[in-house]
């Protein structure tokens, strides 16, 4: 490296892109409420033709030479699954509140291609990573090349452009020059609280090593200010007015609320108001258990509590929510005439559903602002007592699941376990302050309703992809993002299959994460939803293939998954009792901090199911059919789809103009 030019704006230095990619990386931060932290906490990457010789040897570089040169440290991780990687940095970022993140190197072809899922993950959560997928040559000098896609519609077309939809940000970098623009671009929208997903650079590999002269200023320290933007006084005003006429009015907390920090300023409306809340998978713990304004989880997989309020509430406040389809048990959950929305959203893309009130703005600030609009108003005291009734309900139905099953349903050994106990014992045994993480399958549902949160992040279900594989990489991020705190990953055999492999990560890098492996054999949440469909669990076990009948309903399949986790390097517990996974959680608990993973493999009854939600999820059945089972399930789904309804209700026409006297 040189650098030429007089000291000043003019001076350069002659890096390739790919050095100079990993060193402006290196000097991003990012800032809030006065507290500055790194951007990016690091790099993941699997190396192969594409990077190799570009970012990978850019990160070595940063490497040797960050000893004693002066240069910020840019840490790099070895994966094992390109996919798995990006859930890593997504869990990192969503543990950070969305201040951090890492970067994600993929080589050409497969290998960047392997990040889509991961992209997909992010986007749609709204949480921040920033992914650097290898590209084909952009000089064409070498074509076809190995893992080229040829379209004879458009010689410019690459696989990497299949991260155009799933990205919030994408552009490839054709020539040096313009790489500051897009990396200065890639950043506003790793950093805009309304904007951030997946940010994609796509970079072929012959741009990635060549060489350019950079001005020191695109490598010089860089703050990101993370803003906090305050809502409109009128449109607070608007908001007050409308939940004053409200006699049933109900708050539906999402993961905004946590992402701005707002968890104290929820609850001090609550307490003033007396307006009880419902959660989204992303916004539980948002109040604490034991607070009497919480309903727990609402929708789908909620608890009957807040959705017994939820039926008849007439204002929804949505606090930082996107009103996902579990959260509005697909549009039936809000079912009083007229019920009308008031949005509290950072982005107005949320922040108009369901033809809402929107105010715009950082939730923290919203929620205290409402708060002093409100000012002497509560909900009825009556309406208070009936929260509490509802909720002391639910909650001794929880009590009840987390305690041994009377029904065990299937052919397995005598004393099994169901899903209720492992959770109920993982929930009691676990410190407050440790983190249960999921992903996929039944149990995301039965942590909804039932977990019981003691720390605003101790609870982490990735829900709006709710994607199967997710939650062994995940729990890697959430542990280095906080090594104080042990991670519970409960996963099915079902998600486990999917991606065992970041198992030989944290072994590699001596990270303890606590992975509870439920055996059902099978599928457990879809063989229910296929049971209710009028489907009969058809597809959803894991058995052979019988020889006399041909389909896949012969003997279980002697699939030893505890000692797979075993051969990848694992710490192994088997456990067959409620004593013995007792004192598993406890074993697991007090391994050494950086003895590495420890996987706590038990066999549950899949045909015991938590606590009913008594709600709906559209699943469309089949119109037509000759099995009594379908048809059966047809009748119940238009049944249900009866009471679906689109929300629509205007809420400014009957509102006071600005100033006028309150009521």
């Amino acid at each position: 490296m040189s650098s030429s030019g007089a000291a000043g704006p003019t001076a350069t230095v002659r890096l390739t892109v790919g050095q100079a990619v990993v060193r402006f990386l290196a000097q991003q931060y990012s800032e809030r409420d006065g507290r500055r932290q790194r951007l990016f906490a690091g790099t993941f990457g699997i190396f192969g033709h594409g990077n190799v010789a570009g970012i990978g040897q850019a990160l070595l570089q940063q490497e040797l030479d960050g000893t004693g040169s002066g240069l910020p440290a840019m840490p790099y991780v070895l994966a094992r699954n390109e996919q798995a990687m990006v859930h890593t940095c997504v869990a990192y970022a969503k543990q950070c509140d969305r201040l951090q993140t890492w970067a994600c190197t993929a080589s050409v072809g497969p290998g960047s291609t392997n990040m889509l899922t991961g992209a997909a993950l992010a986007t749609i959560n709204r949480l921040p990573v920033l992914l650097l997928p290898s590209s084909t040559f952009a000089t064409r000098a070498a074509g076809p090349l190995l893992q080229e896609l040829e379209a004879p519609h458009g010689g410019d077309l690459t696989v990497n452009d299949a991260f155009r939809p799933l990205s919030r940000f994408y552009d490839e970098v054709r020539r040096p020059e313009q790489l500051p623009s897009i990396l200065l671009a890639a950043m506003r929208v790793l950093t805009d609280p309304a904007e951030t997903g997946a940010a994609t650079i796509s970079l072929p590999q012959d741009v990635q090593a060549e060489a350019h002269d950079w001005p020191l200023e695109l490598l010089a320290e860089r703050t990101h200010h993370i803003a906090r933007p305050p809502a409109e006084p009128v449109r607070i005003e608007a908001a007050a007015q409308v939940i004053r006429s409200a006699r049933r009015p109900m708050v539906v907390a999402g993961g905004g609320v946590h992402y701005s920090g707002a968890e104290d300023a929820l609850a001090d409306f609550c307490a003033a108001t007396g307006i009880p809340v419902g959660e989204t998978q992303a916004g539980k713990g948002s109040l604490l258990h034991g607070n009497p304004r919480l309903l727990g989880a609402v929708g789908s997989t909620g608890t009957t509590a807040a959705n017994t309020v939820a039926a008849r509430a007439d204002v929804v406040i949505g606090v930082g929510t996107r009103y996902q389809d579990f959260t509005t048990a697909s549009r039936t959950a809000f079912a009083a005439e007229g019920v009308r929305f008031v949005n509290l959203n950072i982005g107005s893309f949320d922040a108009v559903k369901h033809a809402g009130l929107t105010v715009l703005g950082d939730a923290r600030e919203s929620l205290t602002a409402l708060t002093a609009a409100l000012a002497g108003w509560s909900v009825p005291e009556d309406y208070r007592d009936e929260q509490v009734r509802v909720w002391a309900q639910w909650d001794a139905q929880v009590e009840a699941s987390h305690l041994p099953s009377p029904e065990i349903t299937d052919e397995l050994a005598d004393g099994l376990l169901t899903q209720g106990e492992v959770l109920g014992l993982v929930n009691e045994l676990s410190d407050p302050r440790d983190v249960v993480l999921c992903a996929a399958g039944s149990m995301p549902g039965d942590l909804h309703k039932t977990w019981r949160v003691r720390d605003r992040r101790a609870y982490h279900v990735e829900y709006g992809y709710s994607c199967m594989g997710y939650e062994i990489p995940a729990s890697i991020g959430v542990r280095w993002a906080d090594p104080t705190r042990d991670v519970f990953a409960m996963v099915g055999d079902g998600g486990y299959l999917m991606m065992p492999t970041e198992l030989v990560t944290a072994v590699q890098e001596r990270t303890k994460v606590i992975v509870v492996l439920v055996q059902n054999h099978g599928f457990h949440s879809i063989g229910a939803l296929s049971q209710s469909l009028g489907s009969q669990r058809f597809g959803t076990a894991y058995r052979s293939r019988d020889g006399t009948t041909g389909r896949l309903d012969g003997e279980r399949l002697p699939v030893d998954l505890a000692a797979n986790a075993r051969s990848l390097g694992c710490r192994v517990i088997e456990v067959h009792d409620r004593e013995s996974l007792a004192d598993a959680i406890r074993e697991a608990k007090g391994a050494p901090a950086d003895g590495g993973p420890v996987v706590i493999h038990v066999e549950t009854d899949p045909h015991v199911s938590a606590p009913d939600s008594t709600s709906w999820w559209d699943v469309p059945v089949s119109q037509v059919s000759e099995l009594a089972s379908t048809q059966e399930a047809h009748a119940q789904y238009t049944r249900h789809k009866a009471h679906q309804r689109t929300y629509l209700a205007p809420v400014d026409q009957h509102l006071k103009e600005p100033g006028s006297p309150r009521t």
